[in-house]
């Protein structure tokens, strides 16, 4: 559910194009940005078989608009120095960045003027740059401009400023084993100490200073003493912590609407706000937020206090006693970098990326430890993105970065924050509040409910669209829309609402209004029970019985009890709407999510104006697992302040337990689970740690197509030092080099489980003498039993100093390696080119070949410098190939593709080079309609236009035009093995380009283009 580039060839300067047009040139405002629309709908024209269908006009200059532009130089957090004069700003091994010394006033300088120079090169202007996390500016700038940029050596991306959201999100610290007498908290020395001298930034929609989560002494003027080390204070306006990492953190508490700088105190240590951009696009009559740190919406402020909370807090809610909830890392400090906007409409509501880039920014010129990042989007943020780009020079810095990986799930590839210095968490359940629902018939179906503290009933059960006022829908009904349902005919029932589009707690409140004395919330579809603060007693009840439960109360008669408590639910189990793998950013090859931690009905601190006067509520996302991490490195950091992130990262992975399946069974989907549980007793003592390096991370995006200018030679995912091994397409036989440290020293040895696979792991036994001693070993996996295109998944588990150090394993073995495009000429010839098989049954076929029709279009640097046109590609496709020609040789045209999902564009390829044959060749594309820009870069001496004709072949199952063969169509093959396939055709009608496909096994295929 994200975009894929299909690029074969990235040209220099194209580092990032998959970003920049992962390009929303047309967005819905609520899934980016609010100033763009969707293009307007136009019917598909129906194409002849073997055709192409004739391409559909669309509005010039879609790329225009404000953008993220990314420079190679490093930023100050990772700079080591190269420029006269100014020496490194990279801390050293343990420390932060300091922004205050002279050479980081001096190289910031550099960067700013360096900034100023790229942009003015292409007629632009800064308006907005980065230094500390990452180099770069926000510029607003045209489409020629974006490509411009894209191709001017020493940038390495070009992003769209887009809208990001927050992810939607019984005690979770005791389900983690953090309290008691023999819990985590208590060996680190209570919950005072847990987590001391460590900061938390939060990356959100900022914080509600009242809440008692956030009780704390003032801060003063006077120095912290030497039994409180870490204790923060003032020098001035600024706020100061000495770190135990031995750095010092320096924040503010920024005053602004309704917040004041003495809202900040020894726990919420600094304040900012981050809203340039919201704020400029809106206005005072379109926003439902403060102009300041305060927290508009009540995410920030719950994800910060699940990260960093007081310890034992009482709750108590509606009259009902919570007990006692406490932040992971109670003893932690928290700063606020409030990025993302409340506006009076979801379309308004979120951050812009420029914002959400300069929060991360001055977090790590503030010095912070952890930052928590609870923000996600239904499509991966591409590997070349300016936020990944500022987490990657954070975490080279050393700091932690937790990330959300999305409520998209089920279904696959649907998650976000994929990055190898990122630390992406799936949301898991804990033991959940019961409440069960008792019908009529004598069936009991238990489900999640904080709401039914004593039995509601026998009462009349209804279908909330059978008792709808005369005025509204069945459908707004069935939801239990706000003034929807009839007083008169509810009065005294209990009320079965259906999930979706308006809030669970609104569906419950118009319950109530009409006099309901219960709901039952269905879903009508796999996902999560919620334990949410409803008006009305209340049970959520997921499929099947939620379905059952709807049948029953269509009959006569229906009456239902709603009882507290019911039959064990097994847990923790992966919520439904938790984002799943595999990573197509990362082509399979890097195993996403990493880890899974609560996330479903976490109680914490909220903001009361939006929680209906609520200090704490129930809240339930992937928003609410990243702060359990964050929260986790906390106390990881307090202990070991000099580990790297990616050594936290690593003891949380590999000491990980699985979840469970609704039956109680262990999950082995890896793609929903990554390692599994997070384990807090378990993971300050791992045995080994698998580190990674900023050089390593480098070679990553080198290998994702991103030219960093680094000089570090390209690496794929699987080489990166990580703690889990994935394969997206492994074809005969791998070997991967692994690196661990020992934390405990001894003798370890490997032991393998990978069905289906024969693997080998070579040294099998290491034997460490000390604590920090590093060894090598490799692990060599074979396709064996193991079926082609099927999923295969196992671990590699290192056993020795009394632990288990597990690494997850999931790879797809796949059928062919193969071009994905070649080349001929003539109305007759054939084309030879290498496969290597990886199935001993290996059928081949051809199709096509296919010659669309020749539309006319124009394009000028002087007042149309972009065209765009629009295709629809069917279900049965092969391949689909877009052409833009002139007759001029000396002429330059680009083909930019994007492919729309619901109503938003994301990049697929661009033309290899500006040329006047511009062509861009997608094998096996998705259904759906596709978006091609044609664009020139300037216009030839004494012209003021540039004429091409565009063309789209799409070939699917039908014969084309003249024949293509290939040979041979059953070969003997032995996997692994190269074997020579010729694909020939003859009598084309004409010399106009025409596209072919030859096909293997297993949707893998090759275009062939002809002319």
């Amino acid at each position: 559910m994200a975009f894929k580039s299909r690029r074969t060839h990235a040209p220099h300067g194209v580092a990032v194009v998959a970003a920049a047009l992962a390009l929303a040139a047309t967005m819905t405002p609520a899934q980016a940005t609010a100033s763009t629309t969707s293009p307007a709908e136009s019917p598909a024209t129906a194409a002849a078989p073997g055709a192409a269908p004739s391409p559909e006009t669309g509005s010039p200059e879609s790329l225009a608009g404000r953008y993220i532009v990314t420079l190679s130089d490093k930023p100050l957090a990772t700079y080591e120095g190269g420029v006269p004069g100014i020496a490194a700003t990279k801390p050293v091994h343990g420390r932060k960045v300091d922004t205050t010394t002279a050479n980081a006033k001096r190289y910031r300088e550099h960067l700013v003027e360096e900034q100023a120079t790229v942009a003015a090169a292409v007629g632009a202007e800064s308006v907005r740059g980065y230094s500390v996390a990452t180099n770069g500016f926000v510029a607003d700038l045209s489409g020629v401009q974006v490509v411009q940029l894209m191709r001017t050596p020493g940038v390495v991306s070009v992003v769209r400023d887009e809208l990001h959201q927050t992810t939607d999100d019984k005690n979770s610290t005791d389900f983690l084993g953090l309290s008691g007498p023999n819990g985590v908290w208590s060996t680190l020395g209570g919950t005072a100490k847990a987590g001391k001298g460590v900061v938390i930034g939060v990356i959100d929609t900022g914080i509600w200073p009242e809440s008692r989560s956030l009780a704390a002494p003032a801060l003063d003027s006077a120095p912290p003493s030497a039994d409180d080390p870490y204790r923060p204070y003032l020098q001035g306006a600024t706020t100061v912590m000495r770190k135990a990492d031995g750095g010092t953190f320096t924040g503010s508490c920024q005053t602004g609407e309704q917040f004041a700088a003495s809202a900040c105190n020894q726990k919420l240590i600094s304040a900012r706000y981050f809203g340039d951009t919201w704020l400029k696009q809106n206005p005072p009559a379109k926003r439902a937020d403060y102009v300041s740190p305060r927290d508009g919406q009540g995410h920030g402020t719950h994800t910060a206090t699940t990260a960093a909370g007081d310890a034992d807090v009482d709750v108590k809610i509606g009259g009902r006693d919570f007990g006692k909830i406490t932040g992971v890392a109670p003893g932690a400090a928290i700063a606020v970098y409030k990025a993302l906007w409340q506006g009076k409409n979801g379309g308004a509501t979120g951050g812009y990326l420029s914002d959400i880039v300069a929060a991360i920014d001055q977090a790590v010129a503030d010095g912070v430890d952890v930052i928590n990042y609870s923000v996600g989007s239904a499509f991966e943020t591409p590997a070349d993105s300016a936020i990944n780009f500022a987490f990657l020079n954070a975490a080279s810095a050393g700091i932690f970065v937790s990330a959300a990986a999305g409520n998209q799930g089920p279904d696959t590839s649907t998650l976000d924050n994929t990055m190898p210095w990122e630390t992406t968490v799936a949301a898991s359940t804990v033991e959940p509040y019961a409440g069960t629902v008792e019908l009529g018939n004598g069936a009991r179906y238990t489900g999640v409910s904080t709401s039914v503290a004593a039995t509601v009933g026998p009462k009349p059960l209804v279908l909330a669209e059978s008792v709808k006022n005369a005025t509204a829908t069945v459908y707004d009904a069935s939801l239990c829309s706000p003034g929807s349902l009839d007083p008169a005919k509810v009065a005294g029932t209990i009320v079965v609402c259906d999930r979706g589009v308006i809030a669970r707690t609104i569906k419950s409140a118009e319950v109530k209004r009409a006099g309901g004395a219960g709901m039952v919330l269905v879903n009508l579809t796999d996902s999560s029970e919620d334990g949410d603060l409803h008006s009305v007693p209340t049970v959520h009840l997921n499929t099947p019985h939620s379905l059952d439960v709807r049948e029953y109360a269509k009959t006569a008669g229906a009456q239902a009890t709603l009882v507290p408590g019911g039959g064990a639910m097994p847990y923790p189990q992966i919520a439904g709407f938790s984002s799943r793998g595999p990573s197509l950013t990362n082509s399979g090859d890097l195993l996403k999510p990493d880890i899974a931690a609560p996330g479903v009905s976490i109680l914490a601190a909220v903001a009361p104006p939006t929680n209906e006067g609520q200090d704490f509520a129930f809240e339930s996302g992937t928003s609410m697992a990243a702060p359990h991490i964050a929260g986790l490195a906390a106390l990881y950091l307090g202990e070991h302040p000099d580990w790297s992130p990616s050594a936290v990262k690593s003891a949380m992975i590999t000491t990980a337990t699985d979840t469970k399946t609704a039956t109680g069974d262990a999950n082995t989907d890896l793609f929903a689970q990554g390692a599994g549980e997070v384990t807090p007793t378990r993971m300050l003592n791992p045995g080994l740690v698998y580190d990674s390096s900023e050089e390593e991370w480098l070679g990553y995006l080198e290998g994702r197509g991103v030219h960093t200018g680094s000089g570090v030679p390209a690496i794929t995912p699987t080489q990166v030092n990580y703690p889990s091994i994935a394969f997206g397409q492994l074809l005969g036989s791998r070997t991967i080099t692994r690196r661990v440290t020992a934390v405990t020293p001894g003798v370890y040895h490997a032991k393998i489980d990978l069905p289906g696979m024969k693997a080998t792991v070579r040294p099998s036994t290491l034997k460490f003498d000390a604590a920090g001693e590093t060894k090598e070993f490799t692990v060599t996996l074979t396709q064996k039993t193991a079926e082609s295109g099927d999923t295969t998944i196992g671990s590699l588990t290192w056993v020795g100093g009394g632990v288990a150090v597990r690494s997850p394993i999931v790879l797809t073995p796949e059928s062919a390696l193969a071009p994905a495009q070649i080349s001929g000429t003539g109305k007759a010839g054939s084309v030879t080119f290498t496969v290597t098989p990886g199935l001993s049954k290996f059928p081949i076929n051809a199709y096509g070949m296919v010659s669309g029709p020749l539309t006319p279009g124009s394009v000028s640097n002087f007042g149309n410098p972009e065209q765009d046109f629009w295709t629809t590609v069917p279900e049965d496709a092969k391949a689909v190939e877009f052409t833009a020609r002139t007759d001029n040789p000396e002429a330059g045209l680009t083909v930019l593709v994007a492919r729309e999902i619901d109503g938003k564009l994301w990049f697929e390829a661009l033309s290899d080079m500006v040329t006047p044959d511009a062509r861009v060749s997608l094998p096996n594309p998705k259904p759906g309609r596709y978006f091609a820009a044609v664009i020139t870069l300037g216009d030839l001496p004494g012209t003021t236009s540039t004429p091409f004709t565009f063309q789209t072949n799409l070939v699917n199952g039908e014969d084309g035009a003249g024949e293509i063969t290939v040979s041979p169509k059953h070969p003997k093959v032995t996997p692994g093995e190269p074997l020579q396939v010729t694909a020939s055709w003859s009598n084309l009608p004409s010399d106009a380009r025409h596209t072919g496909y030859v096909e293997f096994p297993n949707g893998s295929g090759t275009v062939i283009t002809v002319n």
